[in-house]
């Protein structure tokens, strides 16, 4: 499993950072909005949705809403959507406390858990092209923001294996540590202000971007712990096979979909 996971890293990797990179932001736009229907078409299975045609239609309805947003970026509701995105973390930590509520297979539930999908995966596509096509070396920053995420999940990981005794959330994710989360934010800050400084931000904007990366990394781990969540009230392991070793799209994104509009809104207010 390891050592799938380790290929599948090793040829995905690439392709992200060459696609982030290289791209017109109109490219980017359009394999983002692809990757996350995948996104969402898995999120609709883990909310209990078993209609295909229901799920193929709540696609198009979505694939019409990121054209919308297109047609609309750059423009006041950018700040506006980031801010709900932003808005919807906090109110997930509520959830993630209060782990029963939504399990029940109901209708309501099911609306409910579309409507969140709704709030993980529109704020995030937002934050993405308004990085990319607004900010000087907007390319970087998304890139910036990504590495954060990753390593964050490295240091998670090996600091929860030499450290880890407290569990964080153990009746939604069993593996994870609170020494683990020290580890993900310790990593996070790190690479945040080395990037920071090779995309020539210095003095207090360097503080401020470290702390904005220690929110970040805060909001990642909660949106882990709510994928987790997901899947404990849908009883699977993975949220897909569409990436060997990695399960599926959500199983790998859940992390980014939390951290981008958070991580976008603050270079918004400092002015980055």
């Amino acid at each position: 499993m390891l050592l799938q996971r380790t290929l599948t890293a090793l040829v995905l990797a690439p392709l992200v950072i060459l696609l982030i990179l290289l791209s017109s932001t109109a490219v980017f736009a359009l394999v983002v909005t692809l990757a996350f229907l995948a996104a969402l078409w898995e999120w609709t299975q883990l909310s209990g949705l078993k209609s295909n045609a229901w799920r193929i239609g709540l696609l198009l309805v979505s694939t019409l809403v990121f054209a919308l947003l297109w047609w609309m970026r750059a423009t006041p509701l950018t700040p506006l959507l980031l801010a709900a995105g932003v808005a919807w973390w906090l109110l997930a930590c509520l959830w993630l406390r209060h782990f029963a509520f939504g399990a029940a297979p109901t209708r309501e539930n099911l609306a409910l858990k579309l409507l969140a999908g709704a709030f993980v995966i529109f704020p995030t596509w937002v934050a993405l092209i308004s990085i990319h096509g607004r900010l000087a070396h907007g390319h970087w920053w998304i890139l910036l923001a990504l590495v954060i995420v990753w390593a964050s999940d490295i240091g998670a990981y090996f600091s929860g294996r030499r450290f880890g005794k407290r569990k964080l959330a153990p009746q939604i994710s069993p593996g994870k540590t609170w020494a683990g989360a020290y580890g993900a934010m310790l990593a996070g800050v790190l690479v945040a202000m080395i990037g920071g400084w090779l995309l020539d931000v210095r003095d207090a904007r360097l503080v401020a971007l470290a702390l904005l990366a220690v929110v970040t990394v805060a909001v990642s781990i909660v949106g882990d712990l709510l994928e987790s969540l997901m899947k404990r009230h849908a009883q699977v392991k993975d949220s897909g096979t569409l990436l060997p070793g990695h399960g599926g799209l959500m199983d790998r994104l859940d992390s980014v979909f939390a951290a981008l509009p958070v991580f976008a809104a603050g270079l918004l207010l400092l002015g980055l």
